[in-house]
């Protein structure tokens, strides 16, 4: 694995272990949070009763009754210097296709309502988006923000939601601030970004991100209605790889009813992601990954 920085081991009260890996977010970081996580969750120690992890750290909670705190941070410690060792570091993850209806009116209106509370009174998030990124207009800023590939580095903070880093060069990383204050109201589904990270909504609710759109395809359902997810009522799981596309409205109404009717609309492929590779050519490398859809 790429250096990191000296890990930092520290306790939540009496039941969680947390490891703090770096202070920013890089792949790197977050690649080794997963592999962590991974190999603790494999060795099935008894008293381990969940396993988080995020962006560049992860959580453990444990019952100190069946598993000793000194045994439990020995163990991941000898799985950190393990996954040091890794001159290859790859995961065996999902590429999925997320629709977007991108500068809906839907999210616009929601935007109008919560001007006050934002940096630039006029306009939309999108807009807003666009000048602070230097762009000449809002199709330019879609093509940016659809055109490479985003890995969901973490899950959470409301139910099934996703945050996800996108992979390109540091200097092309989409950044921008959260809403100077956040909203009451963020419509269900919609696509957001604050700092370095883009999101979906799982549900509908508060939030401080700038809004870029809807996605017509539920994230989130614990009724477990689709067969999509049999498995988990959360859609993303840490390490997925997604690629945006734009929609227009026609499709958007199209595929948000046949999800509903419980049709096969979500489009996801098997993909096995090589860090190093991707380093050494990130254009290069995501022109490969993503033709992996268009194979499918």
């Amino acid at each position: 694995m790429p250096d990191q920085p000296t890990t930092r081991y520290s306790w939540g009260a009496d039941e969680h272990l947390v490891v703090q890996l770096a202070e920013e977010m890089t792949l790197a970081a977050n690649f080794t949070a997963m592999a962590i996580s991974t190999r603790l969750s494999e060795r099935s120690l008894d008293g381990v009763l969940d396993i988080c992890p995020a962006n560049a750290s992860l959580l453990i909670r444990f019952d100190p009754d069946r598993l000793e705190p000194a045994t439990l941070e020995g163990v991941v410690r000898d799985i950190e210097a393990e996954v040091a060792q890794q001159t290859q570091p790859a995961i065996r993850t999902r590429l999925l296709e997320i629709p977007v209806w991108y500068d809906d009116p839907v999210t616009r209106e929601v935007g109008a309502k919560f001007r006050d509370r934002h940096q630039r009174p006029e306009g939309s998030d999108i807009e807003y988006a666009m000048a602070e990124l230097g762009l000449g207009s809002v199709e330019e800023f879609i093509d940016r923000h659809s055109s490479a590939p985003w890995l969901v580095s973490m899950v959470g903070f409301v139910a099934g939601l996703p945050f996800m880093f996108q992979m390109v060069e540091r200097q092309w990383q989409i950044e921008l601030p959260k809403y100077l204050r956040p909203r009451t109201e963020t419509p269900k589904l919609t696509v957001g970004h604050g700092g370095c990270f883009a999101c979906i909504y799982s549900v509908k609710g508060a939030g401080g991100y700038q809004m870029f759109g809807l996605t017509p395809l539920p994230i989130f359902d614990p009724e477990r209605k689709h067969s999509v997810f049999a498995e988990s009522m959360v859609l993303f799981r840490p390490g997925d790889i997604v690629k945006f596309r734009p929609i227009d409205v026609a499709e958007y109404a199209q595929l948000e009813a046949a999800a509903e009717r419980g049709e096969n609309v979500y489009k996801s492929v098997r993909v096995d992601f090589e860090l190093n590779e991707f380093l050494a050519a990130p254009d290069a490398y995501n022109k490969h990954l993503l033709g992996a859809l268009d194979a499918r």
